[in-house]
C-alpha cells in the first residue's frame, strides 16, 4: 500500500510538471477536456434547470386536480374543427359533479370572460382580464394575498360588487394608496376592492399568473356577460380528488357522469376533455430528452478530441521518459507500477481539464443567472458526473501509453536516447 502511495504521489507531481514544463502542448491537451465537459454538464445543466423551473411552475396546477376544459392540453392541429364546435364546461357541470361525485373532494368553476377597463378615479387599466369564478376557486388554487381577502359566502350568495384585483391591475390604479375598500367602476358600475393578489414570481412559465386579472363571483359575473355564451374566452370546471383516489378513477367517473348530463349517445365522441398534468408531463419528458441528447452529443465530439490529445501527450511523455522507465524497471519496479504511474497523469491531466470546464459552468450559470432573473444550478449529481467523465477520459486516453511503457523492456529503453 505505501508504494502504491508513494506511486500516486509521484505521478502526480510528474503531471504538474509535465504541465509546467510544456505549458502550450498542456494547454492544448487540456482545452479538449475542458471543452467537452463544459458542453456535456453545461447543456444538462441548464436543461435541469429550466426543467425544474417548468416542473415547479406546473406543480402549481396540482397532480390530483383534473380540468374539465373544451380544449385538451395536446396537439390538436388535424382536428381543430371538431373540438372548436364543442361547448363550454358550464355552471351546471360544476353544479353536478359536485353534487353526484363520489371521488371528488372539492369542485370549483371559473369563467374567463375577456378584457375589460377597470376604472379609478382618473386612472384606468384597459385591458384587465375578468374572470368569474366561483367559492371553491380560492382553496382550489391556494390563492394568496398581498392584502385584504376573498368573497364571503354571503357576498358570493347575494352578488355583491365586489372585486378583488391582481397585482399589477392595483398597483397601476392606486400606485401608493390602499386600495381595500375603493371603490372601481368596471362596464360603469361600482364595485368595492376587497383584495388585492399576491404578484406572481419569476418563474418561466406560471400558470397562474393573476397580476392582470381582475375577480369577481360568478353570481356577480352573470350581470356582466352571459357566461354560457360561445363568446366567453374559457370557462374549466376543477375537480380535486379525495385523497388515495387515483386521477385515472376520478376521470372514469366524471367521463360518465358528463355524458349523461350532456344527453350523449354510446356512439357519440365526448365533448368535453378531461385534462391533467400527466397530459403535460410527458410532452415535457420528450422535449427534454431531446435537449439533453443534442448536449451529450455535442459533447462527445468535444470529449473525442481531448481524450486524442491527451492520448498525444501521453505518448510524448512515454517516449520523453524511456531512459527514465528503463532505470525504474532495472532497478526492480513492477509493470503494473508503470502502468499505474502513466495511467494516475492521464487522469490527473484530465481532472484538471474537467474542473476548468465545471468551473467554466459555474461561472456562466452565475451570470446568466443574476441577468435574466432565472435560477440556473449546477447540482452535485452533475458534478459528479463531470468528475467520473473526467476519470474515465483519462483511464481512456491514457491505457494505451501506459501498456506501452510498461511493456518495455529495460535494457532497450536505457539504450535510447
Amino acid at each position: 500500500m505505501r508504494t502504491i502511495l508513494k506511486i500516486i504521489r509521484e505521478s502526480i507531481l510528474q503531471a504538474l510538471q509535465e504541465l509546467s514544463g510544456n505549458k502550450l502542448r498542456a494547454f492544448l491537451s487540456l482545452l479538449g477536456i475542458s471543452i467537452g465537459i463544459f458542453c456535456i454538464i453545461g447543456v444538462l445543466s441548464a436543461v435541469d434547470s429550466l426543467e425544474d423551473n417548468i416542473r415547479g411552475s406546473l406543480d402549481k396546477l396540482g397532480n390530483d386536480i383534473v380540468y374539465v376544459k373544451k380544449w385538451p392540453w395536446r396537439d390538436i392541429s388535424d382536428s381543430w374543427w371538431d373540438y372548436i364546435k364543442r361547448p363550454n364546461p358550464d355552471y351546471s357541470d360544476y353544479q353536478l359533479i359536485g353534487e353526484r361525485s363520489n371521488t371528488v373532494q372539492l369542485t370549483s368553476f371559473h369563467a374567463v370572460i375577456g378584457f375589460r377597463t377597470v376604472k379609478f378615479k382618473s386612472s384606468s387599466v384597459d385591458r384587465a382580464v375578468l374572470i368569474a369564478s366561483s367559492m371553491e376557486f380560492e382553496e382550489m388554487f391556494a390563492v394568496e394575498y398581498e392584502k385584504g381577502r376573498y368573497f364571503s359566502a354571503s357576498e358570493y350568495f347575494y352578488g355583491s360588487n365586489k372585486v378583488v384585483l391582481g397585482h399589477n391591475v392595483a398597483d397601476e390604479l392606486f400606485a401608493e394608496i390602499d386600495p381595500i375598500g375603493r371603490d372601481v367602476k368596471i362596464q360603469g358600475k361600482k364595485y368595492e376592492v376587497i383584495g388585492v393578489i399576491e404578484k406572481a414570481g419569476d418563474d418561466l412559465i406560471n400558470p397562474l399568473d393573476f397580476d392582470d386579472a381582475i375577480f369577481v363571483s360568478y353570481t356577480n359575473g352573470r350581470s356582466l356577460a352571459n357566461l354560457k355564451a360561445r363568446y366567453i374566452f374559457d370557462t374549466t370546471v376543477s375537480l380535486k380528488a379525495k385523497e388515495e383516489i387515483p386521477v385515472d378513477d376520478v376521470k372514469d367517473e366524471i367521463t360518465g357522469l358528463l355524458r349523461g348530463h350532456h344527453r350523449l349517445k354510446p356512439m357519440e365522441d365526448d365533448d368535453f376533455s378531461l385534462n391533467d398534468l400527466s397530459l403535460v408531463a410527458s410532452s415535457l419528458d420528450s422535449f427534454f430528452f431531446v435537449l439533453n441528447m443534442l448536449g451529450i452529443v455535442i459533447g462527445v465530439f468535444a470529449i473525442i478530441v481531448g481524450a486524442v490529445s491527451v492520448s498525444n501527450i501521453m505518448f510524448v511523455s512515454v517516449k520523453e521518459r524511456t531512459n527514465i522507465i528503463g532505470v525504474k524497471k532495472a532497478l526492480g519496479a513492477k509493470n503494473f507500477m508503470v502502468l499505474l504511474e502513466f495511467l494516475i497523469e492521464a487522469i490527473i491531466l484530465c481532472l484538471l481539464g474537467g474542473a476548468i470546464g465545471l468551473l467554466l459552468v459555474f461561472s456562466i450559470m452565475q451570470i446568466l443567472s443574476n441577468a435574466i432573473s432565472f435560477d440556473f444550478y449546477i447540482d452535485m449529481g452533475n458534478v459528479f458526473l463531470g468528475v467520473s467523465l473526467s476519470i474515465f477520459i483519462g483511464v481512456f486516453s491514457g491505457f494505451i501509453p501506459a501498456l506501452q511503457a510498461a511493456r518495455m523492456d529495460p535494457v532497450n529503453a536505457m539504450r535510447q536516447q
